[in-house]
């Protein structure tokens, strides 16, 4: 399971002292548990997981992106690193042209045709990609192949 492997990993950071890997792999098991007293579940899968995994990437995205605006080099290395650790527990991406193909799968197994028609189709393309490709890019296919 994924929370297993976070939990081996924190341990062979803390004996390697990687401080930086440790912090953000303690921010990532925080996360979770928050996750979990939310939901009021005892155990996530490792979609929801990977969900909260997600979150956070965004969020470090987002820091990124502010302290870039704001000349703080030093916070953006920093964020960057954070990144690098949990974009390592996601699944593999899938390329621009294999998610072409779900798609256009997709609007053939769903008989859409026009863009009203959109949220059908993310929602089935989101569904079958589970997590592998960046919904802003789904998105941006599934609205050029309706146009």
């Amino acid at each position: 399971m994924l929370m297993d492997k976070i939990a081996a990993d924190m341990k062979d950071a803390m004996r390697a002292k990687e401080a930086a890997r440790l912090s953000t792999l303690r921010l990532l098991k925080s996360a979770v548990e928050y996750h979990k007293i939310e939901k009021k579940q005892e155990q996530l899968t490792d979609a929801e997981v990977t969900a909260v995994i997600k979150k956070q990437i965004k969020q470090r995205q987002d820091s990124i992106e502010g302290f870039e605006k704001g000349g703080r080099a030093d916070l953006v290395d920093k964020e960057k690193a954070e990144l690098a650790v949990l974009k390592a527990y996601l699944p593999e991406e899938l390329s621009q042209a294999q998610v072409e193909e779900v798609v256009k799968a997709t609007i053939a197994e769903v008989g859409a045709t026009t863009k009203t028609d959109m949220g059908k189709v993310m929602k089935a393309v989101q569904a079958k990609l589970a997590g592998r490709a960046d919904n802003r890019l789904v998105s941006q296919i599934v609205s050029a192949n309706l146009a």
